[in-house]
């Protein structure tokens, strides 16, 4: 049964937010859709935080809210934290969003 504290908001995330601490080592099922996905938790992930649904390459395109929020700065397996720390942010930055991401509000 999918654990109801972890949320995915849109099918093309490829992220989850955690809305209880997490624990390395830990199993937990999300549910993406109507799907179920079980994944083996690699670190710890505070509530608040996410975490990987899948495999990620340094450079691929980190998703949620159906959104663009960065590139993956290096490897990021299923079930790691993802933070700043293996995430290059483009959330409200202008110089980097194209058509799919959201641009910073200039008054």
């Amino acid at each position: 049964m999918a654990d109801q504290l972890i949320e995915v908001v849109e099918s093309a995330d490829n992220v989850a937010t955690a809305l209880r601490d997490i624990e390395a080592g830990e199993t937990v099922t999300v549910l993406v859709d109507e799907a179920e996905r079980t994944i083996e938790m690699h670190d710890d992930v505070e509530f608040g935080h996410k975490l990987a649904l899948e495999p990620l390459s340094a450079g691929e395109t980190v998703t949620k809210y159906g959104t663009s929020i960065g590139d993956a700065s290096t490897a990021i397996e299923a079930g790691e934290w993802v933070h700043v720390h293996n995430v290059e942010s483009n959330y409200g930055r202008g110089d980097l969003a194209d058509q799919n991401q959201s641009q910073a509000v200039q008054e």
